[in-house]
């Protein structure tokens, strides 16, 4: 392909490949920063720490787009208690996204039928449906779009970075435990060989406060995201607490109501 073509010239085989691709690089303009939620293990609390930088944002005013891009467990309809509820389309801008919270979410799991259905797809599938969910979206303009991704360093995190034009930005989700920290320490290894700039770590379940007497207990070790954000001259950006509340709240899908007080303040006074 030239690399003159314009993507609507019609006089190279790959010209509507091209149009695709200037497609979403128009979507993708109209987005400030793209931030991606990773860690490299399962079960250290990602996508409900997705989910409250996405409502944080949207509390303090700037425009907020949530894309759950775990195609096998998508759990943002849960936690933000719309499982029942499914995406709408319009023939002129194509997937709406649903409305909740002041959030703009879009997940596969309000695409199924079946909220039970396992999602059978091999990589070249799910690059294919990423890309389709980036660009056939109406997402309009946005401060930011959160992208919530599975586990470890898969072909979604791999096909996004090369699909999303432009500065992406990391957060990296770990607990305390080595047993977390080996994968996570990974993670940031693949975002150094993709060049994606990582915000800083946060540590989730760092300590639960006894109800009874008020004591700070170290249920997973202590401090290993601590350490690992200095071991990799990376922010620490957040220490939170093992909070039964706030888990049930993701349960129940009733996060929204939940995070007036809970302690996570990432990017909210960071302006466009």
């Amino acid at each position: 392909m030239s690399s003159q073509c314009s993507g609507s010239c019609g006089s190279c085989s790959s010209c509507s490949s091209c149009a695709q691709e200037d497609k979403l690089g128009k979507k993708m303009a109209l987005i400030g920063r793209k931030i991606f939620v990773l860690s490299g293990k399962g079960g250290v609390g990602k996508s409900s720490i997705a989910a409250a930088i996405a409502l944080k944002l949207a509390a303090a005013g700037r425009r907020v787009g949530l894309l759950d891009a775990d195609f096998h467990g998508p759990s943002q309809p849960t936690i933000f208690g719309v499982q029942n509820q499914k995406l709408g389309f319009s023939e002129t801008s194509g997937i709406v996204p649903l409305p909740v919270a002041g959030v703009s979410l879009l997940s596969i799991g309000l695409l199924l039928d079946d909220p039970d259905q396992a999602v059978v797809w091999r990589g070249p599938a799910k690059m294919s449906v990423l890309k389709q969910l980036l660009e056939d979206t109406a997402w309009g303009e946005l401060d930011d779009l959160i992208l919530d991704f599975p586990p470890g360093t898969g072909d979604e995190i791999l096909s996004a970075c090369q699909l999303i034009p432009g500065k992406k930005t990391a957060v990296v989700v770990t607990t305390p435990q080595e047993v977390s920290l080996a994968d996570c320490r990974k993670c940031l290894d693949f975002c150094r060989k993709l060049e994606l700039d990582v915000a800083g770590i946060v540590e989730n379940m760092s300590f639960f406060v006894c109800p009874d007497c008020g004591k700070s207990h170290a249920l997973f070790s202590s401090d290993g995201g601590k350490k690992l954000a200095e071991s990799y001259h990376l922010p620490l950006l957040a220490q939170l607490p093992f909070d039964p509340a706030f888990m049930t709240a993701c349960d129940q899908g009733t996060l929204p109501d939940h995070l007036s007080t809970f302690p996570l303040l990432l990017f909210s006074q960071e302006k466009k």
